[in-house]
Order: C-alpha cells, then sequence, then structure tokens
C-alpha cells in the first residue's frame, strides 16, 4: 500500500473495531444518537486516526506521542463499553467480544509504542 500505516496490524486493527462499533450503535435507540453513541465511535475513530497521523512525517518520539493518545482512545473505548452493559444497550456477549478486541488492539499499541521508543 502507499503509505506506512496502512502496514501496520495495530491500523487495520483499529480500522476493523471502528467498523464493529459503527454496526454496533446502528442497533441502539436513537435518543443515544447524541450521548454514549456519539462518543464511542469517535474515540473509536480516534484509535485509527492516531496511528495514522502519528506514522507519517515524525519522529519515533513524536510517533510514539500519537500512539499514547491512541492508547488512551483505545482506553476510553473500554469505559464505552462498561456504560453500554450498564444501560442495557449491548449484552454481555458483545460486551465480551469488544472487550476482548480492545484487549488485543490495545496490547498492540503498547507493543509498537515500546519498540518505536527502544529504537531511539
Amino acid at each position: 500500500m502507499g503509505f506506512k500505516f496502512e502496514d501496520l496490524r495495530v491500523w487495520n486493527e483499529a480500522v476493523d473495531y471502528s467498523t464493529l462499533v459503527s454496526t454496533e450503535i446502528r442497533k441502539w435507540p436513537s435518543e443515544e444518537k447524541f450521548v454514549l453513541s456519539s462518543q464511542f465511535q469517535r474515540v473509536a475513530d480516534s484509535v485509527a486516526l492516531n496511528i495514522a497521523e502519528g506514522s507519517t512525517g515524525q519522529s519515533n518520539k513524536e510517533f510514539a506521542r500519537f500512539l499514547a493518545i491512541a492508547l488512551r482512545s483505545g482506553i476510553e473505548c473500554v469505559t464505552c463499553i462498561h456504560l453500554a452493559v450498564r444501560r442495557k444497550l449491548i449484552d454481555r456477549e458483545s460486551f465480551e467480544l469488544h472487550y476482548e478486541k480492545l484487549q488485543h488492539l490495545t496490547k498492540g499499541i503498547q507493543a509498537l509504542r515500546k519498540a518505536i521508543l527502544s529504537k531511539n
């Protein structure tokens, strides 16, 4: 592919996760449109967006900073799924699916960040 980030496993996983969130929140009631669903989609998108932004034309230190932002957005997604299950917007099975994907994604971001920082 043409851009460095497109070859990154974590970026691809982040895009896949954002798509999963988009599919999930379409099922939610309309009163959540400007509440949790909007926030959830924004932070899910933020993970992939920050990985992409940090990867291109940046120093390793700057890329690591953007990865830290992506990581925080992933953690915010974890809170979104906790809120969603407590508000009965998702069932336990869906919660577990999201939780597993977020654990894998955040561990991948942490590993990439560690590898980037070790190059300095």
